[in-house]
């Protein structure tokens, strides 16, 4: 079943690099009292993820926040140090917070997972963005296709809000 808008996140634990190594932080840690701006991405460094989905929350950080956003927030199913590095190349560090749910564990609960084995990805997460307020979805935008960041982007999700 894929998450809709009025459900709470499911349990979960995220992954990120700290300064004493790689962190755990479950769901509760990462959106409990808060209001969130996740969006999820198929892959670190990918053509549309690295070049149209993120520069458009990283450029508008400041306008979320303007906005009562207290963290935006990127996942996706890459481990923890391919995205500590998009963060740092990319200039996310600051700006986005950028999460590994390199198992897929959230991913597959919320029922946004889809299998990218036939381009060598394997499990990876759909495109999508969604407003979280205190762990409950109060908006949610999915693209039909990984390929594409039109629904999801920074731009549509600030209208929402």
């Amino acid at each position: 079943m894929t998450i809709a808008k009025g459900d709470s996140l499911p349990d979960a634990t995220f992954r990120a690099v700290g300064p004493d190594g790689v962190d755990n932080m479950s769901t509760k840690d990462v959106f409990g009292g808060k209001k969130v701006v996740l969006f999820a991405v198929p892959g670190a460094f990918t053509p549309t993820c690295h070049l149209k989905h993120l520069p458009g929350f990283i450029e508008n950080a400041a306008k979320f926040k303007e906005k009562g956003v207290d963290e935006v927030i990127c996942v996706a199913v890459n481990d923890p140090f391919v995205l500590d590095a998009w963060g740092e190349t990319s200039g996310a560090k600051g700006k986005v917070t950028i999460l590994s749910d390199g198992n897929a564990e959230f991913t597959k609960k919320i029922g946004m997972d889809f299998d990218g084995g036939g381009i060598g990805l394997g499990t990876r997460s759909k495109r999508y963005a969604m407003v979280v307020d205190d762990g409950v979805v109060q908006v949610l935008h999915t693209e039909e296709s990984p390929g594409v960041a039109e629904v999801s982007t920074a731009e549509e999700i600030l209208k929402e809000l």
